[in-house]
């Protein structure tokens, strides 16, 4: 292995300890609520994360859970119960949902100033002009990334392979307000490989375990693994074929322990960031 690993998970913790330096100067704690419909396994083990990491960074956390069954109406009424709530300052509601709810009806109807994830409309549309103020986590997380390791972005080529709401767009709007070259990739573009090899920076967010490989890495590039894949013997793969492209990279991330613990860390930034601008 040739390229420096960048270790999310330490760059996190440091995040966090200065998410909670930041708390214990406000004189008072910010307040977060998770909400999450059903028990699907995976959203509980990532609602526990984030409960945790909010309590140890000085936050008051509180987790609605409503059952797999909740109707619309009743779940866009707990919404606005948080909303008119003084105490709360972001919520965030557990994705995915249950078939028959609607994610975008459940989005819109978060207050935008307490809109942490960063996916109402409203915020969206300040991320796209370039004046991010609550943009969502994991692409906020992966600039952190960037910026930590002095990987230069201004006038640089970067690729996000992958175009969802959630990563790929933010990521792309994150990046070029930083002054990148971007390029959006996606399951139509022509000669992906050849995309990937002018860049200085490759951003995988597309959810196909390996898909990149080392011979689509310009050598010394850096490579972002936003990918999270679990194969049939359990274990957990991001989209990129971490040892050919290792060999080639500049520098990159693992999975785990990449870009997945900034995710959190950055809820919690984000948190502190919505109470500051609150509370005036």
């Amino acid at each position: 292995m040739t390229a420096r690993l960048i270790d999310g998970k330490a760059i996190a913790a440091r995040l966090r300890e200065h998410v909670a330096s930041r708390v214990a100067a406000l004189g008072f704690s910010p307040g977060l609520a998770v909400v999450q419909v059903g028990d699907d396994p995976a959203s509980s083990v990532y609602v526990r994360t984030k409960d945790r990491a909010a309590q140890q960074a000085g936050l008051r956390a509180s987790s609605l859970r409503l059952p797999a069954g909740t109707t619309q109406r009743d779940l866009l009424a707990t919404i606005e119960t948080l909303n008119r709530d003084d105490g709360v300052d972001g919520i965030l509601v557990q994705l995915p949902l249950p078939s028959g709810l609607s994610p975008h009806a459940v989005i819109e109807a978060i207050d935008p100033a307490k809109d942490v994830d960063g996916f109402h409309p409203l915020n969206v549309g300040l991320l796209t002009e370039g004046r991010p103020i609550l943009a969502p986590c994991t692409p906020r997380g992966v600039m952190h990334l960037l910026d930590t390791m002095n990987v230069p972005i201004s006038g640089a080529r970067a690729i996000v392979v992958g175009r969802s709401s959630i990563v790929g767009r933010p990521m792309a709007s994150l990046l070029l307000a930083a002054d990148a070259t971007v390029t959006i990739a996606h399951s139509r573009t022509r000669d992906l490989a050849a995309e990937c090899r002018r860049a200085d920076i490759v951003v995988a967010a597309v959810g196909r375990p390996g898909m990149i490989t080392g011979d689509w890495i310009k050598p010394g590039a850096t490579v972002i693994d936003v990918g999270i894949n679990r194969l049939a013997d359990g274990r957990l793969t991001g989209d990129v074929d971490f040892e050919s492209c290792a060999a080639v990279a500049g520098a990159i991330t693992p999975v785990p322990g990449g870009v997945g613990p900034m995710t959190v860390a950055c809820l919690l930034e984000n948190t502190v960031t919505a109470a500051i601008r609150r509370r005036g």
